[in-house]
């Protein structure tokens, strides 16, 4: 498979991925199992995310340069993409939702620290919504790019 299908395939299974995380496997840890043991999986299942998330961040930052650099070498474009700023903006909200948030939520658990779980579980929260907005738009971009490219019928 061609770089091009990869950059139109990524964005729709990492959406689809992050979609399912949070509206399915969570909810339905918390559904199931006691309070604790429910925030164990979710946890597991967050951290498994984040680092998906990372490399599909950095896979599809790369593509998206790679496709900029041709679009201005055909002479149109430039070489920082709309597409490379909405996978920019998910790398960023994959590192400052989880890996930052996660060390401050460990001491806020222990009582330390000016913010409690709960407020920075809500702005883990925010941060993860962002993310998944920002990775349906580069889906829905790929979505308009493949129709546009097939050959009409």
């Amino acid at each position: 498979m061609g770089l091009q299908r990869w950059r139109l395939l990524l964005p729709g299974l990492w959406a689809g991925w992050l979609l399912c995380v949070a509206a399915l496997a969570t909810p339905a840890a918390f559904a199931l199992l006691p309070q604790a043991d429910a925030g164990r999986v979710a946890g597991r299942m967050l951290a498994q995310e984040a680092y998906t998330s990372l490399a599909l961040g950095v896979l599809l930052l790369v593509l998206e340069r790679v496709a900029a650099r041709r679009a201005v070498a055909e002479g149109q474009g430039s070489q920082f993409s709309a597409g490379m700023v909405l996978a920019l903006g998910a790398l960023f909200c994959t590192v400052a939702g989880y890996f930052a948030l996660l060390p401050m939520m460990a001491a806020a658990r222990a009582g330390q620290g000016p913010l409690s779980f709960g407020q920075l579980h809500a702005v883990s929260a925010v941060f993860y919504g962002a993310k998944v907005l920002l990775v349906l738009t580069l889906a829905w971009r790929a979505a308009g790019a493949g129709l546009s490219r097939r050959p009409a019928s």
